[in-house]
């Protein structure tokens, strides 16, 4: 097991590359990691849209079942695909490292942690005034704010792969999935969801070069790779769907160590099914992938048209049902940071998604296009 891996995937130049690698001519490459982060995302805006609206409603519809056959797969999906690309700066200075794994993450965490609050500032401070904002801010450098959590342990991630790339690769891999295992619960989101996710990322670092094989396994051999697809499918549904008898565990999909093996299988198989989408093609593969490419656009924006629809629409009482509100919800909050992103580009107030020149540590590399790439990337 190599403990940094020697592939250098093709991705172009975005707000949301933490990396920026070089741009390869395989433009296949390059598209099914931005078609598997467009699920990923999607995934994630629907369940923060589903569970919100049910709560606000007082009933499930039919996207609560979706929400729950993705829940094993959909965060650690996420993190895989972001450690397949800390291999390429790790043994890098720190300098460099810092730019472009702590400062760029840093950046957008701060920022939107400001945005966010600001929105909720009467609920944050409760009358109390600027101080308790500033505290509430304060706290959020120790512990994440919200849905920025993800954000924050990018940054936490990429460090402590930095810091143990000297440790033999079956040994980090084996850690990590210790920590993922043990009954680790201590009411601080930093900690907690460290232990949980840090071995998805850890595996993303060591198997970078596996994971793009199979990609291209996937798109050579289209009827295994179906099958394989249904089997997993099946599988992840009935472990699922099927109570384990546990109070502190309901399904026997979050049984320990049945929750680490589905959460590796799932991020696998969206990587599979990303593959398959790429050499379909069509509109759907090109939505998805828009939404990859623009993925961090749409985590830091997607709150505030979600929670806006969702408000609207409970209260005006037009649609009573609850699955049609959680889908008009999720497709409202996944479009409308697209478009605010797409709006802002070219206009100062692009710094909401992409990082200002004056704040790296160093040059941002300029790759040159490769052919058929170009329009793939935001001018």
């Amino acid at each position: 097991m190599s403990a940094r891996p020697n592939t250098e995937p093709a991705l172009s130049v975005r707000p949301d590359d933490p990396v920026r690698p070089r741009v390869a001519p395989d433009a296949g490459r390059l598209a099914w990691v931005d078609v598997a982060k467009g699920i990923c995302i999607i995934l994630v805006v629907m369940m923060h849209s589903t569970l919100g609206v049910g709560e606000a409603m007082g009933g499930e519809g039919f996207m609560h079942h979706i929400v729950a056959f993705a829940k094993p797969f959909r965060i650690p999906d996420f993190f895989l695909l972001s450690g397949l690309f800390v291999g390429r700066v790790v043994d890098r200075d720190w300098r460099l490292f810092a730019d472009r794994r702590i400062v760029h993450f840093a950046y957008f965490y701060l920022l939107w942690l400001v945005l966010q609050s600001a929105v909720k500032y009467g609920q944050i401070t409760d009358g109390a005034g600027p101080g308790a904002f500033l505290a509430h801010l304060a706290h959020g450098l120790v512990e994440p704010y919200s849905t920025l959590w993800f954000i924050y342990l990018l940054a936490v991630f990429s460090v402590a792969v930095k810091l143990l790339r000297r440790v033999p690769g079956p040994l980090l891999l084996a850690g990590a999935a210790l920590l993922q295992l043990a009954p680790i619960h201590t009411g601080s989101t930093l900690i907690d969801e460290f232990c949980v996710c840090f071995v998805y990322f850890v595996g993303g670092y060591l198997f970078a070069d596996r994971i793009f094989a199979l990609a291209d396994a996937v798109r050579a051999r289209i009827g295994l790779a179906l099958l394989g697809l249904a089997a997993w499918a099946a599988l992840e549904g009935a472990l699922v769907f099927t109570p384990s008898g546990f109070p502190s565990h309901p399904t026997l999909a979050s049984l320990p160590g049945v929750s680490l093996v589905l959460g590796a299988a799932g991020a696998l198989a969206i990587v599979a099914a990303a593959a398959l989408l790429t050499r379909a093609g069509g509109p759907v593969t090109a939505a998805l992938r828009a939404c990859g490419e623009r993925s961090i656009v749409i985590y830091l924006a997607f709150f505030l048209p979600m929670a806006g629809l969702r408000t609207a629409l409970v209260r005006s009482g037009v649609i009573e049902d609850v699955g049609v509100v959680s889908l008009l919800v999720t497709l409202v909050a996944v479009a409308v940071p697209l478009g605010i992103e797409r709006l802002v580009r070219h206009t100062p107030a692009r710094f909401l998604f992409r990082r200002p020149a004056a704040l790296h540590l160093v040059g941002e590399e300029r790759p040159r296009p490769a052919p058929g790439l170009a329009s793939a990337r935001p001018t």
